[in-house]
């Protein structure tokens, strides 16, 4: 495209966020990815960056082993603990999240496929239709024994209370959130309607992601070689900036609502 600058040079200027809001507007089908970095302006730390969870505390990643937490107590009552004192219960959606919702309130995105659990795109409006949340939510809370799912809150109040190592009501089996765990398998059906839909793109926007952990790191050279324009939303490198199209050295909401409002102007 005409305004493209050379990959991770950072840029906002009013030429490049007027192209790319012209081809999502004469898109037919545009797919958004999102990763921890949509959520930070939440609130709501990410776990490889700078200051990410793992970062600062590498055993952190203990608590969401599936083996350990089904091995151990006390690994399952501490990933309890973790889980009821996280900010996601007291975050609320921000600028990316909205801009995100209101991009298809104006029937210019087609999907949403997000790395995050936090929910915050169905809280912001995004139609639960149209969000593939490939790891799962930690919105809900499933039964490990007989696969029933159940709304999370009323489990985590229950760790507030002292149950440290809450159980299922209907079978007493193991609970746990309803994230997908390392040793765990991603659900192969949103995968492929993941897959599926970046095949369609027209437009692939990868904002706040890594574009690290794999499989869901590979969609975008799904999107580049199906031909889609690419453009990469992000304050850090990541390994596709020098194939996007348009690199955007920056916040997701900062980013997300220039190109809605110009996409809304037109």
């Amino acid at each position: 495209m005409d305004a493209q600058r050379r990959p991770g040079e950072p840029h906002l200027d009013a030429e490049v966020i007027q192209a790319v809001a012209a081809r999502i507007r004469d898109a037919d089908v545009v797919v958004a990815l999102t990763g921890a970095g949509v959520s930070t302006a939440s609130g709501i730390p990410d776990y490889r960056g700078p200051q990410g969870v793992w970062t600062k505390d590498p055993s952190a990643q203990r608590y969401v082993s599936i083996d350990a937490y089904l091995g151990d107590d006390e690994v399952r009552r501490e990933a309890w603990r973790r889980r009821a004192a996280e900010p996601t219960w007291q975050a609320e959606p921000n600028d990316g999240h909205l801009a995100l919702a209101e991009l298809e309130r104006l029937e210019r995105l087609t999907a949403l496929i997000t790395q995050n659990v936090d929910g915050l795109h169905l809280l912001a409006g995004s139609s639960p239709g149209r969000v593939i949340e490939i790891h799962g939510t930690v919105r809900e809370v499933m039964c490990l024994s007989c696969d029933r799912r159940q709304p999370a809150v009323p489990v985590i109040e229950r760790v507030r209370a002292g149950d440290h190592d809450p159980r299922c009501a209907d079978c007493g089996g193991i609970l746990k959130s309803a994230t997908v765990s390392f040793g765990q398998s991603l659900d192969p059906a949103l995968l492929q309607r993941a897959h599926d839909v970046t095949m369609a793109a027209d437009v692939f926007l990868a904002v706040g992601s890594s574009l690290t952990v794999h499989p869901v790191a590979l969609l975008p050279r799904t999107a580049i070689e199906a031909g889609a324009l690419v453009v990469i939303i992000n304050a850090e490198p990541t390994p596709y900036d020098d194939r996007a199209d348009v690199v955007l050295r920056t916040d997701a909401g900062t980013a997300l609502t220039r190109l809605v409002a110009e996409v809304r102007s037109a």
